[in-house]
């Protein structure tokens, strides 16, 4: 089965290389974007300069600023910034009872909530999804071979969204886990930032390495506070978007991070943006969520106080360095397994 007609809220470069690829592999396609000279460039000139540069589009795929004809399609892609999500979705909720309404959103609300316990209250009618994963929009705009998550509540629901969404350079698959999948996506855009920072301030591989891994360890904990399940995590939604974010200045999290470590000053990096930089809104809301569950989170905290100006790189680099030494199994704050006892050998 699959569903006819895909409507996708938000024409930013993942939204809109979301709708290059429904609309290569041939489906009908509705992009609603909030500017209306985005509308225009797409219709007319088959471009979006602003947020996917330097690719050319199919006239298959059609912009509107209207409403009401993303609310006559069968299925539809929310792929906002999740500092808008809640007030752009309110505006959609009327029209998305009864249907399939995938989040494409990574990140936590300023209060801490997921992007689908959001889309609960603002449209509880609509039948919630997300899509997630190690994914560049740039690279799925050109085709080139991608795989995601994507999680709904049955897998009848997942199923029938992979069949429509996917295509031979676009893999998806399905699980139930959605709190799993949106938990990876909020936290290693935070974790990238730190990696870029790493990264700006020369500190070498090792150090790259060690990021990564112990960010993983931050992330699955926070996971399974929240309720993830430990596979989801390890999955191409946790581990496989941990990874990508952290190792290309394609991705915006880890750049802003590599221009923080080089020195510059985080408004002039914003301020030089177009594309929006979610680890920079979601560091603080992870950390104040972490904090309520009793999680240790050290270097989402870092990245955090940095954002906020309460301490500088050397000095956060320093307190992380700082920490005592100890066992690298989370056994006492991770409920994932426990240590192998020693086995009795007889005498």
């Amino acid at each position: 089965m699959e569903y006819h007609s895909i409507g996708i809220v938000g024409a930013g470069a993942w939204g809109t290389a979301l709708a290059e690829s429904a609309a290569m592999a041939g489906r009908e396609v509705r992009l609603w974007a909030y500017e209306r000279e985005t509308v225009e460039e797409i219709n007319s000139w088959h471009t979006n300069r602003v947020y996917l540069p330097g690719v050319t589009l199919s006239p298959r795929l059609k912009a509107t600023a209207r409403v009401a004809e993303i609310a006559g399609c069968d299925l539809v892609l929310l792929v906002v910034p999740s500092q808008f999500f809640r007030s752009i979705v309110s505006e959609f909720a009327p029209h998305l009872a009864g249907k399939p309404a995938i989040i494409g959103t990574k990140g936590l609300e300023a209060s801490g909530k997921l992007m689908s316990d959001v889309l609960a209250e603002v449209a509880p009618d609509a039948i919630p999804g997300v899509m997630t994963g190690p994914s560049f929009a740039a690279e799925v705009a050109r085709g080139l071979p991608t795989a995601l998550t994507i999680a709904a509540p049955d897998e009848t629901l997942g199923n029938t969204a992979a069949n429509t969404l996917g295509s031979r350079s676009l893999r998806l698959y399905w699980t139930d886990d959605m709190r799993g999948v949106q938990v990876g996506g909020a936290v290693k855009n935070v974790i990238a930032i730190a990696s870029g920072i790493v990264a700006g301030r020369r500190l070498g591989a090792n150090a790259e390495a060690a990021l990564i891994t112990r960010g993983f360890a931050e992330l699955m904990r926070f996971g399974i506070a929240m309720g993830a399940r430990p596979e989801t995590l390890s999955g191409l939604s946790g581990l496989g978007d941990l990874i990508l974010t952290c190792s290309s200045q394609q991705s915006r999290n880890m750049s802003l991070g590599l221009a923080l470590g080089e020195g510059k000053p985080l408004e002039e990096i914003l301020g030089s943006r177009k594309s929006v930089s979610e680890g920079t809104h979601s560091a603080a809301a992870v950390v104040a969520r972490a904090r309520e569950m009793g999680i240790e989170m050290p270097i989402c905290e870092a990245v955090r106080a940095v954002l906020a100006g309460e301490t500088d790189i050397d000095g956060a680099i320093t307190a992380l360095l700082s920490r005592p030494f100890r066992a690298e199994a989370d056994y006492d704050r991770l409920p994932l397994a426990k240590p192998h006892k020693k086995r009795r050998t007889a005498r």
